[in-house]
């Protein structure tokens, strides 16, 4: 069964026998590893999940990014802690644009706050655009007029990856090939695939030709071992990605 955290695990184990180095993407953005994985871990929503899969990586000896909503749903200061003290990477996951309604001056306020309350808890190198699908504004778009390098950030994954080097996989839509359903989690890239399932990375992560260096983008809370959880976020996000396909992307 796909989307569980014995499938994640399973996947994990596999890249870590194929040799792979998994660095945290300010790791990457410093010294890239010519064979490297990045783990990106976007906590929108059951940040339970996400320490679920902390230590889960803590316990392979591997790590990744953690990247937090400053609300309520996925800012859990205990836990945020917790998964610095294991040895990953925390940042911000910032929708600023969306939660100021597209002012941008209040926007940028809301970002610096946000990030000062967040460096409390942990240090924050980098930072990540929540996609916010059902709103009109893109926060990326607050970039246009600041630099988020103002603030002691070093890169945002939007911005800072060439993915035309760096392979992109991303679980949007509770599926590996969300692309049609996706209104904001894209990238511009040369690097195609097929992959729907978990399993088909695992097969063909195993043959020849498999990207060398590639970001991972995870959903924690999508991925559970607990029968209603997992049923319960299946009939969810196949109804949003409907929504989403229907009335918000744009082909």
């Amino acid at each position: 069964m796909d989307f569980t955290e014995h499938k994640y695990r399973q996947l994990l184990k596999l890249l870590l026998s194929k040799k792979y180095n998994f660095q945290t993407f300010d790791e990457f953005l410093r010294i890239p590893n010519k064979k490297s994985i990045i783990l990106r871990h976007d906590v929108d929503l059951r940040p339970e999940n996400s320490l679920t899969f902390a230590k889960l990586q803590n316990e392979l000896g591997v790590k990744g990014v953690y990247y937090f909503r400053a609300v309520p749903e996925s800012w859990d200061e205990q836990i945020i802690r917790q998964i610095a003290e294991l040895g990953h990477e925390i940042g911000y996951h910032y929708e600023c644009l969306t939660t100021c309604k597209g002012n941008l001056a209040m926007a940028i306020q809301d970002f610096e706050k946000n990030l000062t309350e967040l460096r409390r808890l942990a240090p924050v190198a980098t930072i990540c655009m929540h996609g916010s699908p059902l709103s009109k504004y893109d926060s990326k778009d607050l970039w246009k007029t600041h630099s988020y390098r103002d603030f002691g950030i070093i890169g945002e994954p939007y911005f800072d990856i060439d993915f035309n080097k760096v392979a992109y996989l991303t679980d949007t839509g509770r599926r590996w090939d969300g692309e049609k359903v996706s209104v904001r989690d894209k990238v511009s890239t040369t690097f195609t695939h097929s992959f729907k399932t978990t399993d088909d990375i695992i097969t063909a992560a195993k043959q020849p030709g498999f990207p060398n260096q590639i970001m991972f983008t995870f959903h924690p809370q999508r991925w559970n071992d607990n029968p209603y959880f997992w049923t319960q976020e299946l009939v969810t996000q196949n109804v949003k990605n409907i929504i989403k396909r229907y009335f918000f992307v744009r082909d």
